[in-house]
C-alpha cells in the first residue's frame, strides 16, 4: 500500500477530501482558500447582483425625487428637485412629520429591519444569521428611505441603497446552492455595487466591503466583489456620467509644514467624530425611554427636522450640493458654521428616532464644514501657514468618516475618488490616520457597531494572519500518521 503524500492543499496531512466538502471546509477555515471554478461562478452571480443593485439605486433616486416633488411642491414629477428650494414657510414643518408617520407605519407593519441607516443591520445578518436578509427588506428599505429623504429627512441615499444591494445579494444567495460564506460575498457585492452606483467610487466601495462587511481579505471573496464594483461603475457612468460627484478646484501641492497642519485638523475632526457618535447613541437612548410606541418616534424626530429646516432649508434632504459648496469654498464663515451645527442637530435627532436613512452624506457635510472652519482658523492664526481651507475641508470630510466608522482605507480612497484630486491624497491620508488614532484611543465601538454590540454581537475589529495556517500536521504531530486504504478490511488492518 502506498501511503498518501504528507501534505496537499486538499486536506490535512495529505488525506484526500471529497470534492463536495472542499467549499464547506474552506468556509470553516480547515482548508486554505481556493480559487477555482466556484469563484468564477460566484463572480458571475456578483455581476448580476451588481446590475440589479445599480438599477435599484437609479429607481430609488427617482423615487426620492418623486416624493420630494409631491410633498414639497405638489406636483407629480420625477425631475430632480431639492426640499431646500421650497416656499411653504411654516407649513413646511408638517412635511417631515408626515414622512415620519409613514416610515413608522412601514417599520411596524412591514419590517422593523428598515429602521436605521442599513450598514449595522447588514453586519448583524452577516455575523449572526449566515447573511440571510428577509426578502421584504429589499422593497421596504428603499421605499421607506425615499419617503424619509423625500419629505426632508437629512440623510443620504447611500446607506439605504447599500442595504438594498446587500439584501438583493443575500436573496440571490438564498435561492442558489452556495455556502454561507459565498452568500456573504454576494451580500457584500450587492452592497458594494449600491455604493458605487450612487457615488461612482468603485475602489472605495470594495474597501468598504472588506472593512465593514467581509471581515477578510481573500481572493475568493475579493474577486467577486471587485467584479461587482466594476459592473456598477459601468451603470453609474451610463446613468450619471463620469465626472466626480464632488468637484472642487485643483489645490496646490502641500508643503511639509502644511501636512502637519492637515494631520492636526484630522485629529481634531476625529475627536469630534467620537463626540458625534456618542451623542447620536445618547439621543437614541433618550428615545428608548419615551412612554410612546417606537412607531411614533420617527414622527417626533421629524418635528426637529422641520423646525431646523425653518431656520436653514439647506439642512433638508440629501444635501450633496452642500458638500460640493464646502469643498469648492462657496460656503464660508458663519453660513458654514450654521450649516454644520444645524445639520448635526437635525440628522442626529432624526437618526436617533429610528427612521430610515443613510449616515455617510451627513457625516461628510459635518466633517467637511468642520475641516474648512479649522483650516480657515489656522490660516487666520498663522498667516504664513500654507494651508488651503478647501483641502482642510476635504481632510475633515474623510477624517469624520474614518473616526466615526474606523473604515480608514475606505475614507481615504472615497475622498480621492469622489473629487479626483490626487494632490489631496497625502493630506487626506495624514488627517484620516490621525482621526483613526484618536478614535481608537477614545472610543470602544463605532457608529456602525455600537448598536449591534449592545445586542451581544461581537464585531471583528482586526485582521491578522492565522499562525496555525502555516503549521503542517507533519511538523506538529507527535506520532507518525498511519493511513489506511478505503477498501482495507478490519482483518487486514489488524494484520
Amino acid at each position: 500500500m502506498t501511503p498518501p503524500a504528507p501534505h496537499s492543499p486538499d486536506g490535512a496531512a495529505g488525506l484526500p477530501v471529497a470534492p463536495g466538502l472542499v467549499p464547506l471546509l474552506a468556509d470553516a477555515g480547515v482548508l486554505a482558500p481556493r480559487v477555482d471554478r466556484r469563484v468564477v461562478r460566484l463572480s458571475a452571480l456578483a455581476m448580476l447582483v451588481a446590475a440589479g443593485a445599480s438599477l435599484a439605486a437609479r429607481w430609488m433616486l427617482t423615487l426620492i425625487d418623486l416624493c420630494t416633488n409631491i410633498s414639497w411642491y405638489g406636483r407629480f414629477s420625477t425631475a430632480h428637485s431639492s426640499p431646500a428650494d421650497n416656499e411653504l414657510g411654516a407649513w413646511g414643518l408638517l412635511v417631515p412629520v408626515a414622512g415620519g408617520v409613514l416610515v413608522g407605519i412601514m417599520a411596524r407593519y412591514g419590517s422593523k429591519a428598515i429602521r436605521g441607516h442599513g450598514i449595522p443591520e447588514a453586519m448583524e445578518q452577516i455575523l449572526k444569521n449566515e447573511s440571510r436578509i428577509p426578502a421584504r427588506v429589499l422593497f421596504l428599505k428603499p421605499l421607506s428611505a425615499a419617503v424619509s429623504i423625500g419629505t426632508g429627512g437629512p440623510f443620504g441615499a447611500e446607506g439605504p441603497i447599500i442595504s438594498t444591494g446587500g439584501a438583493l445579494g443575500s436573496l440571490v444567495g438564498q435561492f442558489t446552492k452556495i455556502t454561507a460564506m459565498e452568500r456573504k460575498t454576494l451580500l457584500a457585492a450587492g452592497a458594494c455595487a449600491g455604493m458605487t452606483a450612487i457615488f461612482g467610487t468603485p475602489v472605495a466601495a470594495v474597501l468598504l466591503a472588506v472593512e465593514l462587511l467581509l471581515f477578510e481579505l481573500r481572493p475568493r471573496s475579493l474577486i467577486p466583489v471587485a467584479a461587482a464594483a466594476v459592473t456598477a461603475m459601468g451603470f453609474h457612468a451610463a446613468f450619471a456620467g463620469t465626472a466626480p460627484i464632488f468637484p472642487m478646484p485643483t489645490p496646490e501641492p502641500a508643503a511639509p509644514v502644511a501636512l502637519l497642519a492637515y494631520a492636526a485638523v484630522g485629529a481634531l475632526v476625529g475627536l469630534a467624530a467620537v463626540g458625534v457618535t456618542r451623542l447620536v447613541y445618547a439621543i437614541e437612548d433618550a428615545f428608548e425611554r419615551l412612554p410612546v410606541h417606537w412607531m411614533w418616534w420617527p414622527a417626533l424626530g421629524a418635528i426637529v427636522v422641520g423646525a431646523v429646516g425653518l431656520l436653514d432649508r439647506r439642512t433638508l434632504g440629501v444635501g450633496y450640493e452642500n458638500i460640493s459648496g464646502v469643498l469648492s469654498g462657496g460656503i464660508i464663515g458663519w453660513s458654514l458654521a450654521a450649516l454644520m451645527i444645524l445639520k448635526f442637530i437635525s440628522w442626529s435627532v432624526s437618526l436617533g428616532s429610528g427612521t430610515s436613512g443613510g449616515t455617510l452624506a451627513p457625516l461628510l457635510t459635518i466633517g467637511g464644514a468642520l475641516g474648512a472652519l479649522l483650516g480657515a482658523g489656522l490660516r487666520l492664526l498663522f498667516p504664513d501657514l500654507p494651508i488651503d481651507p478647501r483641502v482642510a475641508a476635504l481632510v475633515g470630510m474623510a477624517a469624520m468618516f474614518a473616526g466615526a466608522s474606523r473604515a480608514l482605507l475606505t475614507s481615504v480612497v472615497f475622498a480621492f475618488e469622489a473629487t479626483r484630486q490626487p494632490l489631496g491624497l497625502v493630506p487626506i491620508l495624514g488627517g484620516s490616520a490621525a482621526a483613526y488614532l484618536v478614535s481608537c484611543l477614545t472610543m470602544r465601538h463605532t457608529i456602525m457597531t455600537e448598536k449591534i454590540e449592545r445586542r451581544g454581537v461581537r464585531v471583528p475589529s482586526e485582521y491578522a494572519a492565522d499562525h496555525l495556517d502555516g503549521v503542517l500536521v507533519r511538523d506538529a504531530a507527535s506520532a507518525a500518521v498511519v493511513a489506511l486504504a478505503a477498501d482495507l478490511t478490519v482483518a487486514e488492518a489488524r494484520g
